[in-house]
């Protein structure tokens, strides 16, 4: 970009596409989401880019996503997904608001990538976090330490093959328990209302 991002105010979609031209990647745009889909070996480097060229500097959050066909407890998939970690970073500007996903796949078995330590210093939680409900890698982080499992634990309990027990009590909500919205026709409730303040 030749001016600064002080001097220039970009839409979002601008932004977007502005991004994934300098930094190799595909722009997708959905209900005002913007993501940059970026190859893992680019992570760093599309992260730096737009830093220091497009301005965004406020590192909000980083965490994944397990997009498995084999889910241990609740409902099956409704049509298979290409198995994968959906790694998500969220970064913006400090002047229009703009908000930008980056994100990149890794593999299922053994995922690791490079840091974002030395670009955005805020991901040193989150990528703590991602490595230890995930099991992603983060090669370079400084301090890859557990922030809220014991010793000793055995698993990664935000994937989709970790078997949660309380799921397997009661079923994951949606197509398995819909309730009716409050005051709808033919709704019990033990909440007190006007009409039965004794409730």
């Amino acid at each position: 970009m030749s001016s600064s991002p002080s001097e220039v105010t970009l839409s979002l979609d601008e932004l977007a596409t502005s991004v994934a031209t300098a930094t190799g990647g595909v722009v997708t745009m959905t209900f005002g989401t913007a993501k940059v889909k970026v190859s893992p070996e680019a992570w760093v480097s599309a992260l730096t880019t737009a830093r220091d060229d497009f301005g965004l500097v406020f590192f909000s959050w980083l965490s994944a996503v397990d997009w498995t066909n084999e889910v241990q407890v609740g409902d099956p998939l409704v049509e298979p997904v290409e198995e994968r970690y959906e790694l998500i970073a969220a970064v913006s500007d400090l002047t229009a608001g703009n908000i930008l996903l980056f994100t990149t796949d890794l593999p299922k078995a053994g995922p690791r990538i490079a840091s974002l330590v030395g670009v955005y210093a805020g991901a040193n939680w989150h990528e703590r976090e991602a490595h230890e409900m995930f099991g992603i890698d983060f090669i370079g982080h400084p301090n890859l330490i557990k922030l809220y499992l014991p010793d000793g634990f055995e698993g990664y309990p935000l994937q989709k093959s970790y078997p949660l027990l309380t799921r397997e009590v009661k079923p994951w909500p949606g197509t398995v328990d819909v309730e009716g919205m409050p005051g709808q026709m033919g709704e019990s409730s033990d909440e007190p209302s006007e009409e039965n303040p004794e409730a």
